[in-house]
């Protein structure tokens, strides 16, 4: 299993690959597997591009701007909380916790977003 780094998250492909050395065998299987990559690849643009009909520059734009803002908010607690010069509470790890769970979202959804541009499961207006 091959693993790839994306933005701060670890995603591990769990692709099968064939391990028989016949080629007609290995061939036969590769087919399959693009027939239900197809497959997945049809699922996707026509449920994703039904939901996001109204997906446009100007959206990602905000959410882009939104998602910055969300980091700078995960930074500046943090340095808050290294200037405060005392320990930190549990409450105060919250909210550092809720700032930065927030950002990670947001960033994930701006990349997911983008992967269904680029693979085009939805197309801009």
């Amino acid at each position: 299993m091959s693993t790839k780094m994306t933005s701060s998250v670890r995603r591990h492909s769990d692709h099968f690959e064939p391990q028989d050395t016949d080629p007609h065998e290995q061939r036969r299987l590769r087919g399959q597997l693009e027939q239900i990559d197809y497959a997945a690849y049809v699922a996707n643009k026509e449920l994703i591009g039904h939901t996001l009909t109204g997906l446009d520059a100007a959206s990602l734009q905000k959410l882009a701007v939104l998602t910055a803002g969300a980091r700078a908010k995960w930074g500046a607690e943090a340095l808050r909380l290294a200037h405060s010069g005392s320990p930190v509470t549990p409450d105060q790890v919250a909210r550092l916790t809720a700032a930065r769970t927030a950002f990670d979202e947001l960033a994930e959804v701006y990349e997911a977003l983008r992967r269904m541009v680029e693979r085009g499961y939805v197309v801009l207006k």
